[in-house]
């Protein structure tokens, strides 16, 4: 089972508070007494409505989208209503609290500035509605005021908190991507400059001495010539042993799963399972684009999945082909539009004559292949 996170919580005791307001007028409606303007039902009515539109609005703030606009709208409006509708409720005013916190989320800083201003002047009417005194009025309307203005405040705080947070586990999985690709890369050179240095030296100087006993044997005499023949043999499979080598250190494939744990290492979230089986085998280029799909994958979830858990597989086909599988548990999209990260995967696989495959319809999955060298 997985645990909630303080903003799911926050936003459980947001509603929890939201459903109390309605209490004052519930009991007040038992005792007889008459505390709406109009008929009751209505009040109800819109009271349902707004629970709607705030709940709505939130679970859609951190997308930002045309939906949680409308929504945030509706909030605004049956927020209103609900002050008009029952001016002498009492605690009811604290709503417009939550609908100024959310909208700091979903629309600019000087709107939810005039969302403040809209609810103060409704706080002032309803307030002067179910008192005569004026600095009873004024008081009410100042207290909401300043509570709407520190936690709009508070909510943009962090807000920009999480966007920092984001641009911290990009960056980092961007630099541990790049850093990962040049150690490797800084390892193919050095191997390649070794496998050299053996066949031009070493390799060549066996060579040599390999044709000098060859001549040798045919020149020498019993006993000499058993020597000889066996120091030829020596070195003929010196040179073989040279030669495999030399082979073995330019076909050496980078340790992919070595490289894909440094990039998801110390990533506060989401948390990245990687698992690559025993059998893929890849040469540095086609490596090198596996690595730089991952990195934009997990890029990818951070920005936009609002996910908690994030698995990538790789795994060979039949024919050598290297198969690429992630998937996060975020909210996924109706409708997939890609970026241009995305688009770069996508160019960056096909140039190897493979192809990349997306779905979000239950949260965000990419299947990426890269045929055999």
């Amino acid at each position: 089972m997985r645990r909630l996170d303080p903003d799911t919580w926050s936003a459980i005791f947001g509603l929890v508070v939201c459903l109390t307001a309605g209490i004052p007028v519930l009991l007040t409606q038992l005792n007889g007494q008459e505390v709406t303007v109009g008929p009751l039902w209505l009040w109800w009515l819109v009271f349902l409505g707004f629970v709607t539109s705030l709940v709505a609005s939130a679970m859609q703030s951190e997308e930002a989208s045309r939906g949680s606009r409308w929504s945030l709208a509706g909030a605004v409006v049956l927020g209103c209503a609900l002050m008009l509708l029952a001016p002498g409720a009492g605690w009811t005013q604290i709503v417009l609290v939550y609908v100024a916190a959310i909208s700091c989320y979903i629309v600019p800083w000087r709107v939810t500035l005039a969302i403040i201003v809209l609810n103060t002047l409704v706080v002032l009417v309803a307030a002067s509605q179910a008192s005569q005194e004026m600095h009873n009025v004024l008081f009410t309307a100042m207290l909401y005021a300043f509570l709407q203005v520190g936690t709009a405040l508070s909510a943009t705080a962090h807000q920009r908190d999480i966007e920092s947070r984001e641009r911290l586990a990009v960056a980092h999985t961007e630099l541990r991507a790049a850093s990962a690709i040049l150690a490797e890369t800084t390892r193919g050179d050095e191997r390649l400059r070794i496998s050299r240095e053996l066949h031009d030296l070493i390799g060549h100087q066996l060579t040599v001495l390999t044709l000098e006993l060859e001549v040798a044997a045919h020149k020498s005499t019993p006993p000499a010539l058993e020597h000889v023949v066996r120091a030829r043999k020596v070195a003929g499979e010196l040179l073989g042993d040279v030669r495999a080598t030399v082979g073995e250190l330019r076909r050496r494939a980078p340790d992919l799963r070595d490289t894909l744990d440094r990039i998801v290492r110390d990533l506060p979230q989401p948390l990245v399972t990687v698992r690559v089986d025993e059998d893929v085998r890849l040469d540095e280029t086609r490596a090198a684009a596996v690595v730089r799909c991952a990195q934009e994958i997990i890029t990818n979830t951070i920005r936009h999945a609002d996910a908690k858990e994030l698995w990538i597989t790789v795994s060979s086909g039949e024919n050598g082909e290297v198969r690429l599988v992630a998937q996060d548990d975020g909210r996924g999209s109706g409708d997939l539009v890609l970026g241009n990260g995305l688009r770069g995967m996508v160019e960056r696989v096909e140039e190897l004559g493979g192809r990349a495959r997306f779905r979000s319809d239950n949260g965000f999955r990419v299947e990426a292949e890269v045929p055999a060298a």
